[in-house]
């Protein structure tokens, strides 16, 4: 019974789901009057703090919802022919004569306005330094932002000169370790030498085969091979003994 009444009206008299739902430009007038009753009623119940967070919270949802459908309406009444209410129609204004603020579409109502994280969104934001203009940071670039006159103050040359000297002294040092090192190591090496005993080398008289016994070595075995290939192993042996037999 509580909703419909919220909607407009007794279980005889409901309000459409769908403003295009309506045709007649009188019920459709009739239908926006109710919503901003139920708009007055519930920004009013709003104005309580002591309500607590979330049903202040629920309360600034269904205004909110409450007044999309009355733009739904709005739009409908002005299809039928009627006045252009968001044209021509007052603006919200809050209890101070303030228009009421909001992001995005969204609205924030008596009370809801002090929750957390809401009351940050109300607040001005603040001037932050001024930024300087590309003109105005290339007046201060001159040859000294480049470091073009760092010697002229005659500062710089001697440190340069002390710095200089005293790499020049440590390379030398460090190329004088590195001569004794070597020279040691150079030492100790001949002093190996020395100590390593005398090696004797003996000469080896090694025959080399003419080139007559070469050939004489190849053919033997190429003759070897025909052998295998097409004479048994039976007659090769009685060849082998005849030759024995024989001296040859």
């Amino acid at each position: 019974m509580k909703i419909d009444e919220e909607r407009g009206g007794s279980k005889e008299e409901r309000r459409p789901y769908l403003s295009t739902l309506c045709d007649n430009l009188r019920e459709a007038e009739k239908w926006r009057m109710t919503i901003i009753r139920d708009i007055a009623k519930k920004v009013s119940q709003i104005q309580n703090a002591g309500l607590g967070e979330f049903k202040l919270r629920d309360l600034n949802d269904e205004i909110n919802k409450l007044l999309r459908e009355k733009g739904h309406w709005e739009r409908r009444i002005r299809q039928l022919g009627g006045p252009d209410y968001p044209k021509h129609g007052p603006r919200m204004l809050d209890n101070e004569g303030k228009e009421i603020p909001g992001t995005r579409g969204y609205k924030y109502f008596g009370a809801a306005r002090d929750l957390p994280g809401v009351r940050e969104l109300f607040e001005p934001d603040l001037p932050g330094p001024s930024r300087k203009t590309r003109g105005e940071l290339m007046r201060d670039v001159d040859a000294d932002y480049y470091g073009y006159r760092d010697d002229d103050d005659g500062i710089l040359e001697p440190l340069e000169r002390e710095a200089e000297i005293k790499g020049i002294e440590k390379i030398e040092e460090e190329l004088r370790l590195k001569l004794e090192q070597k020279g040691r190591i150079m030492k100790e090496v001949e002093a190996m030498e020395l100590e390593k005993p005398v090696e004797v080398v003996k000469n080896y008289f090694i025959q080399v085969p003419s080139q007559e016994d070469i050939e004489k070595k190849i053919i033997e075995h190429k003759k070897k091979q025909l052998l295998d290939m097409y004479v048994s192993p039976s007659i090769v042996e009685k060849e082998t003994e005849a030759r024995q037999l024989l001296g040859i």
